[in-house]
């Protein structure tokens, strides 16, 4: 398998540059296509109001998303504009309210291959970023790959850092990202901290090592103490210390309720994430 169809969205004009750089190199790479979505989000919740109010207050609320949504579109373009004039593209702008943002980009991301988003936490982002990154997660049901400001160094990763802990997230976004895998000169399977009567307790990581090796991906296991207090400070650290061009991990949702919130080491990742991080779930 191979990425043929790509995704981006923009909620703002922040960090477009950077993602659309990394989405565009990999479509160029891979002949694939990508597909532009910007949107503006009416984030008003009316619950009441006076009479005659509520009209305006729509009114005004809708006027500000669809200029957003222009904002948005124009620095997609702009950003398209400054790839490989070989890459093939598409730009597409919706207004919503940030109650259905999540049908809306699903129903995109459900048919790319790969959703290639901005960092959902910082300073310049907003609660629709981090609503973006969960619909193309959950609902979506596809990778995505989280470009940090900084943005991706090559479109063919060289040295990958898979974070294993036996769970089905994981998995997943091992398989997903077998594209990059196989490309890649090294790719280490790390274990933090491994449960001593776990079913992997006499071989950690070894079955999907094994699995990786058989499709021609150059892997190796490292089983790492937990010696800092979060697992996502080892993965960081394990990153840094590789000089690692992309981080592999399970996404997960820590919601009884609503399974579409990060948390955890996924959320802790994201927050400082220095190299370009794959999810899935």
């Amino acid at each position: 398998m191979a990425y043929k169809s790509l995704l981006t969205v923009a909620v703002a004009p922040e960090g477009v540059l950077a993602t659309v750089t990394a989405a565009g190199q990999i479509a160029t790479a891979t002949d694939a296509h990508l597909d532009g979505l910007a949107l503006g989000v009416d984030r008003t919740q009316v619950g009441y109001s006076y009479v005659g109010s509520g009209a305006v207050v729509i009114a005004a609320a809708m006027d500000r998303a669809e200029g957003e949504a222009r904002e948005a579109e124009a620095a997609l373009n702009a950003a398209i504009g400054a790839q490989s004039p070989s890459l093939r593209s598409s730009v597409e702008s919706v207004v919503t309210q940030l109650g259905a943002l999540t049908d809306v980009v699903a129903a995109r991301a459900r048919y790319s291959d790969l959703t290639v988003l901005p960092l959902p936490y910082g300073k310049t982002r907003s609660v629709a970023d981090e609503a973006v990154t969960e619909a193309a997660l959950f609902e979506g049901m596809a990778p995505v790959l989280i470009v940090p400001p900084s943005g991706m160094k090559t479109a063919q990763p060289k040295r990958i850092v898979v974070g294993w802990n036996q769970s089905r997230e994981a998995l997943v976004a091992a398989r997903r990202a077998l594209p990059f895998l196989k490309r890649a000169d090294m790719v280490q399977i790390v274990v933090v901290d491994p449960p001593t009567h776990g079913p992997e307790r006499s071989d950690p990581g070894g079955h999907l090592c094994q699995l990786l090796v058989r499709h021609g991906v150059k892997a190796e296991v490292s089983v790492l103490a937990r010696t800092l207090p979060h697992v996502s400070d080892v993965l960081a650290r394990q990153v840094r210390d590789l000089d690692a061009d992309l981080l592999v991990m399970g996404a997960y949702g820590h919601s009884r309720f609503r399974e579409a919130i990060l948390g955890g080491t996924t959320r802790d990742m994201l927050e400082n994430a220095e190299v370009p991080v794959f999810l899935a779930h």
